[in-house]
């Protein structure tokens, strides 16, 4: 963890410069088309969330700020806040039922941003060709929480519980739990023409990237490599987020 200077206090992780290899791995067969070709990506050092953003942290930028409240748009039984109020219970739980700009809005109160999809991708696999965050060996409900039926907060989990299932940086819950926006808009042919330095994503889109896995996703969907579009205005109960930051250039 380092001390990346930020308004909620969430331990970080920094991930360091250099280049890892982004996308399906090249031995592998399985890959939607949207995550070929396998590309050499370079980035700068970065720092991100260790965790995921839980409802407690949530519940001080609503504070803070008078954000509005995670609430489902349709149906509230999926909603873990009862109105305004969050439920002791469900704290340290990631937060969903949050969209793309409720994300965004909570990491600049942070003093931080949503993760590139770049980002994301190398915090969650390292520079090897690993399908998982742990590695290559098939997921279990000892590496993340995946595989289950709505059941209200007990179908998610306190964020950093599974340690089998960390990155090799040590970042939590890249895999299962919730999905997580980042900053990119998404484009299934991105792939292909993505600058080689420091990837931003499109210039404009209609859909956003989440990343990860939720909680109802059976494994072909927790590799490392899966995208996912979504509406930016989407709220719903297994979509969540974390913070990235950029590091302060070092004075020479």
């Amino acid at each position: 963890d380092v001390a990346v200077s930020s308004k909620d206090g969430a331990p970080m992780v920094v991930i360091p410069a250099g280049p890892f290899f982004m996308g399906v791995p090249k031995w592998a067969r399985d890959g939607g088309l949207d995550e070929y070709p396998n590309h050499e990506v370079e980035l700068d050092a970065f720092a991100i969330d260790t965790y995921e953003v839980t409802n407690g942290l949530y519940l001080e930028f609503i504070r803070s700020t008078g954000h509005r409240t995670p609430s489902h748009p349709t149906d509230s039984s999926k909603n873990l806040w009862q109105g305004g109020l969050m439920p002791e219970s469900i704290a340290s739980l990631p937060v969903v039922n949050v969209d793309w700009f409720d994300a965004d809005a909570y990491c600049r109160w942070a003093g931080k941003r949503l993760p590139s999809e770049a980002e994301w991708e190398k915090a969650a696999r390292g520079t090897d060709d690993r399908r998982f965050p742990w590695g290559d060996v098939e997921p279990t409900h000892k590496h993340l929480n995946f595989n289950q039926s709505w059941q209200g907060e007990k179908t998610l989990v306190p964020v950093g519980i599974y340690e089998k299932g960390k990155s090799p940086y040590g970042v939590y819950d890249m895999a299962g739990n919730v999905w997580e926006w980042v900053a990119d808009w998404y484009d299934a042919t991105y792939y292909s023409r993505s600058p080689s330095r420091n990837p931003q994503g499109p210039s404009t889109g209609t859909r956003r990237v989440i990343r990860s896995s939720g909680w109802q996703v059976e494994t072909p969907q927790v590799r490392i490599f899966t995208r996912v579009a979504s509406d930016p205005l989407d709220r719903n109960h297994s979509t969540g987020f974390r913070c990235a930051a950029t590091l302060p250039t070092p004075t020479p």
